[in-house]
């Protein structure tokens, strides 16, 4: 029986999960439109483990989101998993942001087996963090930083209903609003949607090195006083 707490703070959704052998116990979703995470996440996770009864010398694992997603998210979530890990000495598992995502929608919206899942995380302007995922979550496109044209998703939409997730999707719909696509850009990944996939990992012993891990930024960060 693993215990694991799971942290996703790539967007504005400041999200953790206490999971035992894959089955949430409990979960908290924060989002009031800023990245407030700095103040929130060690009161989550104190919540959490009260709201459980369990304690934090209990755990087993640390599941924590690598990105792409916003700089500052990211080094706070990263930083407080990296930090329990060495205190508890328990391993580390990542995740990538944009499965989270796509799983999260999953979890809430019909995908039918055919189609197509395309998450996107905004990064200013007109470029987004993205990658396809089929309704396996299997990626049959890599993650990249993309500024969005109209032809950039052709060769999915002509074959497949393709999911424009996440949000960076509203700012896809002009360019890609067809009879076979879908739009969801309220929707920011949630831990509680991969308390299976962090079990998953946690069986294979698929662990990261504590001392080495750094979250995936895709993008060199720019400037501080635009956050995210």
């Amino acid at each position: 029986m693993a215990l694991l707490l799971i942290l996703e703070t790539a967007t504005k959704n400041c999200s953790i999960a206490l999971s035992e052998n894959g089955h949430v116990i409990e979960s908290i979703d924060f989002n009031d439109g800023h990245f407030s995470h700095s103040e929130k996440l060690h009161v989550f996770i104190e919540e959490i483990c009260i709201k459980s009864g369990r304690k934090l010398n209990k755990l087993d694992a640390i599941a924590v989101s690598k990105g792409p997603g916003s700089y500052t998210g990211l080094r706070i979530g990263v930083s407080a998993a990296k930090g329990l890990c060495y205190g508890l000495n328990i391993p580390l598992i990542s995740l990538e942001t944009l499965e989270i995502l796509s799983r999260t929608y999953a979890s809430n919206c019909k995908v039918s087996s055919k189609d197509l899942i395309i998450p996107m995380i905004d990064a200013r302007r007109m470029e987004v963090y993205t990658a396809v995922f089929d309704s396996k979550f299997k990626k049959i496109k890599d993650t990249e930083a993309l500024i969005l044209k109209e032809d950039s998703f052709d060769e999915f939409l002509n074959k497949s209903v393709c999911h424009f997730i996440g949000d960076g999707a509203e700012k896809s719909k002009e360019l890609y609003e067809k009879e076979n696509s879908k739009f969801e850009s309220s929707l920011y990944p949630s831990a509680a949607a991969v308390a299976k996939l962090a079990q998953i990992a946690y069986d294979k012993s698929e662990f990261e090195n504590v001392a080495y891990f750094e979250p995936y930024y895709l993008k060199d960060f720019v400037d501080g006083k635009k956050g995210a």
